[in-house]
């Protein structure tokens, strides 16, 4: 067995599974990102995966690899960094097991993260929101689950693996109604449910039935809905909605985009920032920030709230020769 084959058998199932206790999801990105340099320095090598060792897997085909998921598969700048944090990981935990190669690893960590432009947030405004709500066909089963969910989603801001992961247990419709889900990190949050979705929620639930772990929006076949599901039949809704509301044509839209819906509604209602990052569950505060930049209107208030400046207008007045002689000396 090669140097390599050993380090990330031990990294997937010890660190990554028991030690760290990662998520599905990370396990499963930390292994895309690992399967596509394997697949990239065989054929830069000549090897095949199995034989490589940590010293193929140098700082310039690192280099290399990143370069080419940028430019043969057009990745963003942010998957770029996503698939280096990944190798990073794995590089740090190679650390401890092969001291022999600490030259070639510490080289591969020392790869920065590229700098990228960061745009405004994506929203939805009310009357969006409103006419998505409404896109759903009410005289079928998949149009009321889609409604229940969406409802939900723009309520709630759960990222997309926390809405498609609730199960019918999360929900507690009764006194002080809110939803628990297992977020990022692993850590468990509770959100609140306004009267109008606890309504359609439970009008939901009731069509649903089930036990307590089932999952809460199912496919016709009982499966969990998946995210490209999720995504599909968002576009499905938003092109529905876009025939009433047609601000909604020039938007990409994605499940993402109506967790920044709640939060802007939030920010909007005058929610403090802080109970903002508990409401999405954001690590750190300063992740909300983003929403401030998007809101024109809070900027426009503050402009408003500054002194204006008292100037004078006047004409520009040349200085006179000898004192601009002077100045140039």
């Amino acid at each position: 067995m090669s140097t390599l084959a050993s380090i990330l058998q031990s990294f997937f199932t010890d660190r990554l599974h028991h030690q760290r206790q990662a998520s599905i999801h990370t396990i499963a990105a930390y292994r895309d990102a690992v399967k596509l340099l394997l697949v990239f320095a065989s054929a830069t090598t000549g090897k095949q995966p199995s034989d490589l060792n940590i010293a193929d897997l140098d700082a310039p085909l690192i280099g290399a690899f990143l370069d080419h998921l940028e430019t043969d598969r057009a990745n963003s700048v942010r998957t770029r960094n996503a698939r280096l944090a990944a190798i990073h990981a794995l590089f740090r935990h190679a650390a401890w097991h092969r001291p022999d190669d600490a030259a070639v690893i510490q080289r591969v960590l020392a790869i920065p993260p590229k700098r990228f432009d960061r745009t405004i947030v994506t929203y939805l405004t009310e009357a969006e929101i409103t006419a998505l709500l409404d896109a759903p066909d009410p005289t079928t089963w998949t149009g009321r689950r889609d409604r229940a969910l969406l409802m939900l989603a723009c309520q709630t801001g759960l990222r997309a693996s926390e809405l498609i992961g609730l199960t019918i247990g999360d929900l507690h419709l009764g006194t002080g109604a809110h939803v628990s889900c297992l977020g990022k990190g692993r850590k468990q949050r509770i959100t609140p449910l306004t009267p109008a979705t606890v309504t359609v929620v439970r009008g939901w639930l009731t069509e649903r039935a089930g036990q307590s772990h089932d999952p809460l929006f199912p496919t016709r076949r009982g499966t969990p809905l998946s995210r490209d599901g999720l995504e599909r039949r968002l576009a499905t809704h938003v092109a529905t909605a876009t025939q009433s509301c047609p601000t909604l044509r020039g938007k990409k839209i994605s499940p993402h985009v109506l967790r920044h819906s709640t939060a802007m509604r939030l920010l909007h209602a005058g929610v403090d920032t802080s109970v903002i990052a508990l409401w999405l569950g954001h690590e750190n505060v300063a992740t909300t920030q983003i929403y401030i930049h998007a809101d024109l209107a809070i900027k426009e208030k503050a402009l408003a709230r500054t002194a204006p400046q008292n100037t004078t207008q006047g004409r520009y007045q040349p200085n006179d020769d000898i004192l601009a002689f002077l100045e140039s000396l």
